[in-house]
C-alpha cells in the first residue's frame, strides 16, 4: 500500500511502475491519482465502469469522463459490467494482451471495498495502492481543496441533500455548511451520501468549463444531468 504522507509538492519523475487507476470523476480517485503520480508512479490508463443493473450516486454524463481523460492527458477505458470485480480483472488482461505493463492498481477508496480491492490485486499479481484508506475524510477534503482541484457535487441522496447541493464547489463553506446541516454526514460522501466531480486539478493539462446542465431525480438521488461543456486551456 502506498503511503499516505507527502500530499503536497510536484509530481516525481523517477518512474516506479505502471498503474491503472479505478475512475468514476470524482474527487476521491482523482486525488488518489494526483498522489500515486507524486508518488512516482506512471499512470497508464484511467478505467471507468458502469454498473448496468442500477442506478447509483456514480451516475454521470460518461462524455465528461472522456473529456477529463483528454484533459489529463491519460487513456480512458470504460466498461459497462454486471460484476466490477470481473470487468477490472478482464480490462487489465486485455491491456496486457496488448503488451501494456501493469504493475498495479490506484483506487480511491477510504472506508469501504477493502475485501474486493485485495481479491483484484491478489488474483492479478499487481501492487495494491490505496493513497487515503482509513484517512479522515475532513482531512483528505481539506487536503484536496488545498492542492487547487477544482471539484462540484453532481449527485445528492433525496430526504438527505436537496436539489440545491447540486453544482455546489467542494470548498471551505462547503464543509461548514454540511456540518451544520448534519454531523453525521461523512464530508466526503462516504456513505452515498453525494458524489463529485472534478473539472480542474494540479495535474490537469485543461480545464473542463461545464455551460449547461439540469436536475433529474432519479432512484434516490438528484442527479446533475450535464449537457454541454468544454475544454479551456489553462
Amino acid at each position: 500500500m502506498v503511503d499516505a504522507a507527502k500530499p503536497e509538492g510536484s509530481v516525481q519523475k523517477d518512474v516506479r511502475g505502471n498503474v491503472v487507476v479505478s475512475w468514476t470523476g470524482g474527487k476521491d480517485g482523482c486525488y488518489s491519482c494526483y498522489r500515486v503520480m507524486k508518488d512516482g508512479y506512471r499512470v497508464s490508463h484511467l478505467l471507468n465502469f458502469r454498473n448496468v443493473k442500477k442506478t447509483g450516486s456514480h451516475e454521470i454524463n460518461p462524455g465528461i469522463i472522456r473529456a477529463q481523460s483528454e484533459a489529463l492527458g491519460v487513456p480512458l477505458i470504460q466498461r459497462d459490467f454486471t460484476s466490477y470485480e470481473e470487468e477490472f480483472k478482464k480490462v487489465v488482461a486485455d491491456l496486457r494482451a496488448q503488451g501494456e505493463k501493469i504493475d498495479g492498481a490506484a483506487f480511491g477508496h477510504i472506508q469501504t471495498h477493502k475485501m474486493l480491492v485485495d481479491r483484484i490485486c491478489r488474483d492479478l499479481q499487481i501492487e495494491q495502492l490505496l493513497p487515503i484508506w482509513k484517512q479522515d475524510s475532513e482531512k483528505v477534503l481539506r487536503e484536496i481543496i488545498g492542492c487547487g482541484f477544482e471539484v462540484f457535487v453532481v449527485s445528492a441522496k433525496d430526504g438527505l441533500l436537496g436539489k440545491e447541493w447540486l453544482g455546489r464547489r467542494i470548498d471551505e463553506q462547503f464543509i461548514s455548511d454540511l456540518r451544520d446541516l448534519d454531523s453525521h454526514i461523512d464530508p466526503c460522501g462516504e456513505d452515498g451520501e453525494f458524489h463529485t466531480f472534478v473539472a480542474d486539478g494540479p495535474m490537469f493539462k485543461k480545464k473542463i468549463v461545464i455551460t449547461g446542465s439540469e436536475p433529474v431525480l432519479k432512484e434516490g438521488y438528484w442527479f446533475l444531468n450535464i449537457t454541454d461543456y468544454s475544454l479551456q486551456e489553462k
